[in-house]
C-alpha cells in the first residue's frame, strides 16, 4: 500500500463573486494524491485543497512533507488488514520529526495533504467520507444525512456597499439559507451598524445573522463595539480581537451576552486548550470555528473536538470554518452543530455539489465514494486542469 505519486498547484481564489474586485492576492493549493491501488483500471487518486484564508503552501509540501509519503515503507501507510490507505498512520508519517509548536503554516501543509488522502482512502473503500470517517471512528450516522449550514460571505464592497450586501444576503435567502454571515470590523461602527441592519433585513431577524470581525479589534475598540451590537442579539459575533490574544476576549466575553464565535485563527490542539482555559468562552452559548484543514487535518481536528468536549463543550458548538465539500462530511460523520458554505466567494469551491440544494437551512453530503470533488463541476474543473492526465 503506497502513494506513488503526489502534485500540488497553487492557484487564486477571490473572496468576491466578482474575481476582478481586489481581495488581497489569496491563494491556495490543490493537491493530487496517486495511489498504487487500482479500481476499474485506473489507479485511486485523491484530492484536496489548503482551504481558505491561509495561502497556498506549495513549498512545505513539496519539500517536507510530500517526501516523507513517497518514501515511507508500505506497511506505516496502511490499515490493519493491508487493503487500504490508513490516514492516521499517514499523519503520522507526516509529523515524523516534526516538534511541538510553530504551527504556523506547517498545520495547513499537512491538513490539505491530510484531505487528500482522506479521499483516496474513502474511494478505496468505495464509500462517501462522512461513512468511511465513521465507520473508521466506531460512530453511528445517519443514512443521507442533513448538515445544518449558513451561508458565508458578506465582505465589504469597494462601491455601493450597502446596496451590494443587501443584494447578497437576499440571494442567499433565496437558497433556502436561513442564516449567513458578513464581515464587520473595517471600517467605523456606525457603517457596520448600516450593515447589520442591511443585512439582517433580508432575513428573518438579526439572530439569523452572524457578524465576523476578522480579528480587527483591540482591547477598547472591541468594548466598544460589543456595546454596541449587544443590543441586535446577533447569532453570534466571531473573532473578535487577535486569536492569542485571550485577555481582550475573556473582557469582551465578560459585558457581551449574545454568543461569540472562535477558533478559526488558532491551528492546535493545545492553542484551542489555551481558549478554553483563558479566553472566557461559555460552552452554554458560544461557537468553535476551527478549521479542520488548518489544524493540521482530521486527526488533528479529533483532537481538538475530543479535548474541549471532554471539558464540557457540546458537539453541537462546534461550526467547522472553510466552506467546503470536507467539512459537510466531517460535520455528519461527528455530528457537530453545522457547517460553512460560501455560495459565491472562493471559486471554484464555492456552493455545493451540482444539483445539491438547501432546504431550511438544511443540506446533504455527496453521496459517491470520497468526497466528492466529481461532483462540484466548478471544483473538478480546476483540479482536472491543475493535473491534466499522463
Amino acid at each position: 500500500m503506497r502513494i506513488t505519486n503526489i502534485r500540488e498547484r497553487s492557484i487564486h481564489v477571490s473572496r468576491y463573486e466578482d474575481p476582478s474586485i481586489p481581495s488581497g492576492g489569496l491563494t491556495t493549493s490543490l493537491l493530487e494524491v496517486t495511489t498504487d491501488v487500482v479500481l476499474a483500471g485506473k489507479p485511486v487518486v485523491g484530492f484536496g485543497y489548503a482551504s481558505i484564508g491561509r495561502f497556498a503552501q506549495g513549498g512545505l509540501i513539496r519539500e517536507r512533507f510530500a517526501p516523507r509519503l513517497l518514501n515511507a515503507p508500505a506497511d506505516s501507510l496502511a490499515d490493519d488488514a493491508g487493503a487500504n490507505l490508513d490516514p492516521l498512520r499517514a499523519w503520522v508519517v507526516m509529523m515524523t520529526g516534526e516538534k511541538p509548536g510553530g504551527h504556523g503554516e506547517r498545520c495547513v501543509a499537512v491538513g490539505a495533504l491530510d484531505m487528500a488522502i482522506w479521499d483516496a482512502a474513502a474511494k478505496i473503500a468505495q464509500l462517501p467520507l462522512y461513512r468511511f470517517l465513521a465507520d473508521r471512528l466506531g460512530r453511528a450516522v445517519a443514512d443521507f444525512p442533513r448538515v445544518r449550514v449558513y451561508a458565508g460571505g458578506g465582505y465589504r464592497y469597494p462601491h455601493d456597499d450597502l446596496a451590494r450586501l443587501s443584494d447578497e444576503i437576499r440571494r442567499f435567502a433565496d437558497l433556502s439559507y436561513t442564516h449567513a454571515k458578513i464581515k464587520i470590523g473595517s471600517d467605523r461602527l456606525d457603517q457596520d451598524r448600516r450593515r447589520i441592519e442591511a443585512a439582517a433585513a433580508q432575513l428573518a431577524d438579526a439572530g439569523h445573522l452572524a457578524v465576523d470581525a476578522m480579528n480587527t479589534y483591540d482591547a477598547d475598540t472591541g468594548r466598544s463595539a460589543a456595546a454596541a451590537l449587544d443590543a441586535y442579539g446577533l447569532w453570534w459575533f466571531e473573532d473578535i480581537c487577535d486569536p492569542l490574544d485571550f485577555a481582550t476576549q475573556a473582557s469582551i466575553a465578560a459585558i457581551y451576552d449574545s454568543p461569540i464565535a472562535a477558533g478559526e485563527a488558532l491551528f492546535s490542539q493545545a492553542e484551542a486548550r489555551l481558549l478554553d482555559l483563558h479566553g472566557g468562552l461559555r460552552c452554554d452559548r458560544d461557537v468553535l470555528v476551527f478549521d479542520p484543514v488548518h489544524c493540521y487535518g482530521v486527526p488533528g481536528y479529533l483532537r481538538i473536538v475530543d479535548t474541549l468536549s471532554a471539558n464540557g463543550w457540546p458537539r453541537h458548538a462546534f461550526w467547522p470554518h472553510g466552506g467546503h465539500l470536507f467539512s459537510l462530511h466531517l460535520v455528519a460523520a461527528l455530528g457537530l452543530g453545522g457547517a460553512e458554505v460560501s455560495p459565491f466567494a472562493f471559486q471554484p469551491f464555492r456552493g455545493l455539489a451540482d444539483g445539491a440544494r438547501v432546504e431550511a437551512g438544511m443540506a446533504g453530503v455527496p453521496e459517491v465514494p470520497g468526497i466528492g470533488f466529481e461532483t462540484h463541476r466548478e471544483a473538478w474543473q480546476a483540479f482536472r486542469e491543475a493535473f491534466p492526465s499522463r
